[in-house]
């Protein structure tokens, strides 16, 4: 494997686990509703999985409220199940037609308990791009003593190096996404 080829695939393996834990947050839920708490919920339906998105209509009507309208009004039961499975701890009200989604405001403690899970969850990411940069460095150092096609000491240096930034780019995205997480859950 040359080293722009051990360069990519660590860009790569660093970019799926940054954007891995932007998917992870937005099923947070902080003291707003939105969308991303339910539409990425799977639903039996018709004996298969199936995300939420994709069987109804998900609406933030007001700030404290989701609106969920499915396509299908027999889907209406495995919706209200899936949700009430779910771990995000809201229950919904149906009228036969849309379900009802009240997000209640978070307590101070439930804040608190918010904040520590994402950052449980962004160390756990920036774990995932260090171990990119590990398996690239590994590649690097094999690509170097590789005798039938050899990498000079300099070009193994600039690729290392080369690594480390693509590193520390991530690693930064990851914290800035986590301190926007923050604000949003202490935000009243």
């Amino acid at each position: 494997m040359d080293l722009d080829e051990i360069l990519l695939e660590a860009e790569d393996k660093m970019s799926k686990a940054a954007d891995y834990f932007k998917e992870e947050l937005r099923g947070v839920r902080t003291g707003r509703a939105h969308t991303g708490l339910v539409d990425h919920l799977h639903v039996e339906y018709y004996g298969s999985s199936t995300e939420l998105r994709q069987l109804a209509a998900i609406s933030t009507p007001a700030a404290d409220l989701i609106v969920i309208k499915p396509f299908d009004p027999g889907s209406l039961k495995d919706i209200e199940r899936a949700i009430q499975a779910s771990d995000i701890g809201l229950t919904p009200q149906s009228d036969g037609k849309v379900i009802r989604l009240a997000v209640p405001t978070l307590s101070g403690d439930r804040r608190r308990q918010l904040i520590h899970q994402v950052k449980e969850m962004s160390e756990q990411s920036k774990v995932a791009i260090r171990n990119a940069r590990r398996d690239g460095n590994k590649e690097i150092d094999k690509a170097e003593k590789d005798k039938s096609n050899p990498v000079s000491e300099d070009d193994a240096k600039r690729a290392k190096d080369e690594i480390q930034k693509l590193t520390e780019q991530y690693e930064k995205k990851i914290v800035d996404l986590l301190a926007d997480k923050e604000r949003e859950i202490e935000e009243v």
